[in-house]
């Protein structure tokens, strides 16, 4: 019986431990922040940087064990380093299934999920074990709790009069609020069930990839297996999204999904990841390097399409090298929502320590 008591007693501790310590180690691994010192900045950009309104579309940090409000020595994103880089909105996307050996040309969804394997480490609440819509809805409520310990310095976005009232707050208060929306990272977990869709918009979210690194119900993954278009049950998800108003983010989509989704729309769609830079213009200075490849043709087409039903397109440009003409890839190539930078995420990144 005492063998069995210490045994129970030394699981427990490798347990708790494993809790405390492999969830930041991971997020270190995967969110690299390489310590070299950072560039000058001159007055002059400061002094624009302070004028101007910065939304950020894209953070996986909800997915990490950290509290959002203290300034983390991983990762990248948290309230401090929002303030400090005078970010007005930022998104903070639900990610809820990540296949084990993941890459930008093919995964199967039937791969080890990773998440689920960090959902266990992290202690999460059991019913995110098992379930993708648990994962996002579980997420909301970490961000929920960080707005409401926040004392206002955090504010959660969800309609238009609350992006009005957040951007009014931050020409009249001493403390410029940050906002915060709720998107997806990919609508695998609706579950294959419709009503689901309530479930998270009435949770907060305004903002949905269709898919993320792997085909699902609702349409091919460009970096999917099929890369098909959208299924039927995909194309009643859209529906009903701009029904609510929710963006339509095609960011993972596959072209045939891309080109389905602007056939049908009526409102507007999001699109624009660094992943998809082989279909893409890439400014490299000293030169200008375009990568072609057979896919750029279709692209090319899809984009003129998108413009000319009014949707948005955000490139997110981040050089290894200091890009002293990075204004010229913005003006160059059409990009209407510029971002700089990366974001706290599920696959290997690196950025100079803030």
């Amino acid at each position: 019986m005492r063998k069995l008591a210490w045994a129970i007693f030394v699981f427990v501790i490798f347990v708790v431990a494993a809790a405390v310590i492999l969830p930041g180690y991971v997020e270190r691994q995967q969110n690299q922040i390489d310590g070299k010192p950072l560039l000058r900045v001159s007055e002059k950009a400061k002094a624009l940087h302070a004028t101007l309104t910065i939304i950020d579309l894209h953070a996986d940090t909800l997915l990490w064990k950290r509290d959002l409000l203290d300034r983390a020595d991983r990762g990248h994103v948290d309230l401090p380093r929002l303030r400090q880089g005078n970010v007005a909105l930022q998104t903070f996307s639900s990610v809820t299934k990540s296949p084990r050996g993941l890459n930008y040309d093919r995964n199967s969804a039937e791969t080890t999920d990773n998440i689920t394997l960090l959902a266990i480490a992290q202690l999460q609440p059991v019913r995110t074990w098992r379930s993708l819509l648990e994962r996002s809805l579980w997420q909301e409520q970490k961000l929920d709790r960080a707005v409401a310990a926040s004392r206002r310095e955090l504010r959660k976005v969800g309609s238009a009069a609350e992006l009005d009232a957040l951007l009014s707050a931050r020409t009249i208060e001493s403390v410029k609020p940050v906002g915060a929306m709720l998107s997806i990272e990919g609508l695998h977990d609706l579950e294959g069930k419709a009503e689901n869709l309530d479930l998270l918009y009435k949770a907060g979210f305004r903002m949905a990839g269709l898919t993320h690194f792997f085909d699902n119900e609702l349409a091919g993954s460009m970096h999917g297996e099929s890369k098909g278009g959208l299924t039927p049950f995909g194309r009643s998800i859209v529906r009903a999204m701009e029904a609510k108003g929710m963006i339509v983010d095609i960011a993972h989509c596959s072209h045939a999904c891309v080109a389905d989704v602007l056939a049908m729309a009526r409102g507007q769609s999001l699109q624009g990841e660094p992943e998809q830079l082989a279909l893409r213009r890439v400014h490299v200075r000293r030169g200008v390097r375009v990568l072609e490849d057979s896919r750029r043709i279709a692209r090319r087409r899809l984009d003129e399409e998108e413009d000319e039903r009014g949707g948005r397109e955000g490139d997110r440009h981040c050089p290894k090298e200091p890009d002293e003409n990075a204004a010229d890839h913005v003006r160059g190539g059409g990009i209407t929502a510029p971002g700089i930078g990366a974001e706290d995420r599920v696959a290997p990144s690196s950025l100079p320590r803030a």
